[in-house]
């Protein structure tokens, strides 16, 4: 076949768009962070104390803006680990904020609800079978943070899971918030204390214990997370205005990292935080003077 010349330069022509379209791609890739690690191997005394990881391996406030989801669902646990002590607690949030889970990968990769329950008999049964991620997927979308009032809803979309498993009867009540209505389930309590990984200072913990004294508790399905549930304990760290680092546990039992983000505040007070690190510290700090020194000023 004979290629005219009008033909080749249609052939050029789409060749160029091709190129300048994977160049815009990969411009607006954003750039990985630049963060330093402790050494560390599978034996839990090769790795570093954590207090000695913030002292020799801080974060410039510039590689914690670069942070995402994204790239933390590309770390192994001890990486999880050793972001999250380097971390302060930042301010409670206020507000809507959308929820990723971040799994800590075993040699499986997965995790069931079944084998994190174990002593939960009856739950136990419902969950057996049923991988943690699939579960947190279809049900979490986000968390919804009351500050005023020291409580937390977590945003639900879908129940359908619970029902199948027999674990909500009915149709729970919905609750009006950012001008529709929607399911705000699982209430917990919100305040400032240890850490169950780093007790060198505060976090932002988000406790389910007493779900049942919140007003608007539903028995079905709230008490799932409560003292007669899973007895489920949130911890929270900031990242940056807008983005917190959070770890699970199920009765003390680790059970799975989180993010929670709200890109509004996160635009907002991105560059500020940049150029002075400084954010509002509702929680105790600890002794441990926190180093996350901004860029130097150009001359």
């Amino acid at each position: 076949m004979t290629l005219t010349k009008s033909s080749l330069l249609t052939v050029a022509a789409l060749a160029t768009v091709a190129t300048l379209a994977a160049t815009l791609a990969a411009c607006s890739k954003p750039e990985p962070p630049n963060i330093a690690f402790a050494p560390y191997d599978k034996d839990y005394a090769t790795k570093m104390n954590l207090a000695q990881v913030e002292y020799k391996y801080p974060i410039p406030t510039a590689e914690l803006a670069k942070i995402t989801p994204d790239y933390l669902a590309k770390l192994d646990q001890e990486q999880l680990d050793q972001i999250y002590a380097r971390l302060p607690a930042g301010p409670i949030p206020d507000g809507a904020f959308e929820g990723r889970i971040l799994l800590p990968r075993g040699e499986s990769g997965k995790f069931r609800l079944s084998e994190i329950v174990g002593g939960f008999t009856g739950l136990g049964l419902h969950l057996k079978g049923l991988l943690i991620e699939d579960v947190g997927e279809a049900l979490w979308r986000g968390k919804v943070f009351f500050r005023d009032e020291r409580v937390l809803r977590n945003r639900i979309e879908d129940l359908s899971i619970l029902k199948k498993m027999g674990l909500v009867e009915g149709e729970p009540k919905k609750m009006q918030y950012g001008g529709k209505e929607t399911w705000l389930l699982f209430p917990a309590k919100l305040y400032c204390g240890q850490s169950l990984l780093d007790a060198r200072r505060e976090s932002i913990i988000i406790d389910y214990f007493f779900t049942d004294e919140i007003p608007g508790y539903q028995e079905s399905p709230d008490f799932l997370a409560g003292r007669r549930g899973l007895k489920v304990r949130d911890e929270i760290r900031m990242i940056r205005p807008g983005l917190y680092l959070g770890r699970a546990y199920l009765d003390r039992a680790f059970g799975l990292n989180f993010t929670l983000y709200d890109k509004a505040t996160d635009d907002k007070a991105r560059d500020d935080f940049i150029k002075t690190g400084k954010v509002q510290e509702d929680c105790w700090p600890g002794t441990q003077v926190r180093v996350a020194a901004a860029p130097a000023a150009k001359s």
